[in-house]
């Protein structure tokens, strides 16, 4: 019952038009990029590396498909949990709009049972989002582009990563990027609990993540204490996979640390939900 309930409520996101809003966006976006980069890329390249070319020698293929899906991924991660909270902010409060919430919790099934439904369904779709841009950065940049080692320029200096030492960073860099996404699709979900339309959610997730970026990039000693307990400072933990050396530790405490807002979140979700008066 439990998994026909998931596949049913992925019919549904499937169903809405707003759920291909992202699919869109990310395909055009991503595709100017790309015509941009293979227009006047060696330009950008070239301005980047300016500063280092009287110390350095760069050889080889510098603008290649690794790299031009490394900078997508770094464009396009900060606009992306907008797109996710476009379907994921609409999964209960969406019910409560077209006034099926009162049939849907009277099904055979516990309200919990109903609301991971929603939830997994609301992940999937948050995989099939990630899977989508990685095809297009990854596999289309390298198909233009062709492949190479890695230029990254990062706060402590420029790193050249070997191409052979790629595929396991971007399989972490991308799966550390989908549990932040997971995130927001978890925290708008929980908002969705507790409003009677669409765009409060949407835009209360939004607002939330704008509020905490500001607190974690402002520069003041008592913001800084709870700034490492943001999960917006730990959106960008998918960068650290590559740094060389690799910074392990900080890359689990982000995991630990995005776990237990997800986890968090969806306790207060269960408890919202399980007492959501239908006769209202």
């Amino acid at each position: 019952m439990f998994w026909k309930s998931t596949y049913n409520e992925f019919l549904k996101i499937a169903a809405k038009p707003r759920s291909y809003i992202g699919v869109g966006a990310i395909t055009l976006i991503v595709g100017i990029i790309l015509f941009a980069m293979k227009v006047d890329g060696h330009n950008f390249i070239s301005f980047v590396t300016q500063p280092f070319e009287q110390s350095l020698s760069f050889e080889g293929k510098i603008l290649n498909g690794n790299l031009i899906a490394f900078i997508i991924l770094q464009m396009l991660i900060i606009h992306v949990p907008l797109l996710i909270a476009l379907v994921t902010g609409d999964l209960v409060s969406g019910e409560g709009a077209m006034g099926t919430i009162r049939l849907l919790l009277t099904k055979p099934i516990s309200r919990t049972s109903i609301l991971f439904s929603k939830y997994l369904a609301g992940c999937a779709y948050t995989l099939i989002i990630l899977l989508w841009l990685v095809f297009l950065a990854l596999v289309v940049g390298k198909i233009i582009f062709g492949t190479g080692d890695l230029m990254v320029l990062n706060s402590e200096g420029l790193v050249i990563l070997q191409e052979k030492d790629l595929a396991w960073r971007f399989l972490s860099g991308f799966s550390m990027a989908f549990l932040s996404l997971v995130m927001i699709a978890t925290l708008s979900l929980t908002l969705s609990c507790f409003s009677e339309n669409s765009i409060g959610p949407i835009v209360s997730t939004m607002a939330i993540i704008i509020l905490f970026t500001i607190i974690g990039t402002l520069d003041v000693p008592v913001l800084q204490k709870i700034q490492p307990f943001l999960f917006t400072t730990h959106m960008v933990t998918w960068r650290n996979f590559f740094e060389d050396p690799l910074p392990v530790d900080k890359i689990i405490s982000s995991a630990i640390i995005l776990f237990v807002h997800i986890i968090g979140l969806l306790a207060i979700a269960v408890y919202k939900f399980n007492r959501k008066d239908i006769l209202a």
